[in-house]
C-alpha cells in the first residue's frame, strides 16, 4: 500500500533507475507519491550502505565521492541551512538528532553554531567514522531499527535523507516521539520533479538508493 495515504491504485512511471537497476517506481494514483515497488529489504540496503553505495555514484559521476570528498559540499550546504534555521532555534534547545548525517559535518557545524550536543545516525559504516572524528555521538544504522530506549532531542533534522528512508510515515511518527514538547523538526527533499525536469527520463531521476520520490505537495500531505 501507498505509504502516505494507503492507497493500492498506482501507475508504473520506470522500469530502470539511472544506475541500470530494475528499480521499478510507481505513483499513487490517489495522493501522487513516487516510490520503488518493490524495494530492496533493510539489510540489503545496509550492505549496500556498507559497500557499494560511493563507489557506483563515483563511477557514474567520473569522479571520487566518498567520506572525505564530500565534505567541503556538506559544509556549504551546513551554511546555508543554519541561516534558515536561526529565527527558529530558542536559546533553551540542547540536543540534535541528525538522521542519515553522513560525516556529520552538518550535525557538527549546526551544533556548534547553537550550542547543542549533535548525535548522529547514519548506516554507511565509513561516513560515520567521520562523524566519530568530530566528536560526535554516532549511531550506526537505520533509524527505522534503532532503539532509543526513550530518548529525546530537541532538533531533529533530516537533511535530504527522507527520500532514503525505508517507511518515511514510520519515521516520522517515530520523530514525534524522539521530539521534545518545544522540540523541532527540520526537513528538507530532493524535489523529485526538479530532478527528472533536469534530465531527459524520469528514470535520469530515479535512483536505488530512494525508496521515495518527494514533491513540496507529498511531503506537505506527510507532515500534516
Amino acid at each position: 500500500a501507498c505509504n502516505l495515504c494507503g492507497s493500492a491504485e498506482f501507475v508504473v512511471v520506470a522500469h530502470r533507475d539511472r544506475y541500470g537497476y530494475a528499480a521499478e517506481a510507481h505513483a499513487c494514483s490517489r495522493c501522487g507519491l513516487v516510490f520503488l515497488n518493490p524495494r530492496l529489504t533493510a539489510a540489503a540496503y545496509q550492505r549496500f550502505y556498507e559497500s557499494v553505495y560511493r563507489p557506483l555514484v563515483s563511477a557514474f559521476h567520473g569522479r571520487l565521492i566518498d567520506a572525505h570528498t564530500i565534505q567541503d559540499e556538506q559544509a556549504a550546504y551546513a551554511d546555508e541551512r543554519i541561516e534558515f534555521l536561526r529565527p527558529f532555534v530558542a536559546s533553551n534547545l540542547t540536543t540534535l538528532l541528525d538522521i542519515g548525517g553522513s560525516t556529520g559535518v552538518v550535525a557538527a557545524r549546526v551544533a556548534r553554531e547553537f550550542g547543542l550536543a549533535a548525535t548522529v545516525i547514519d548506516p554507511a559504516p565509513l561516513e560515520i567514522d567521520e562523524a566519530r572524528r568530530l566528536g560526535l555521538e554516532t549511531l550506526t544504522g537505520l533509524v527505522e531499527q534503532h532503539e532509543f530506549r526513550g530518548r529525546t532531542f530537541d532538533l531533529v533534522t533530516i537533511c535530504q535523507t527522507v527520500d532514503h528512508l525505508l517507511d518515511v510515515a514510520g519515521t516520522l511518527e517515530r520523530v514525534r516521539g524522539l521530539l521534545e514538547s518545544n522540540g523541532l523538526l527540520f526537513v528538507d527533499i530532493v524535489d523529485f520533479r526538479a530532478a527528472y525536469s533536469r534530465g531527459s527520463s524520469v528514470e535520469d531521476a530515479i535512483k536505488i538508493d530512494h525508496p521515495y520520490y518527494l514533491t513540496d505537495a507529498t511531503m506537505t500531505a506527510y507532515l500534516r
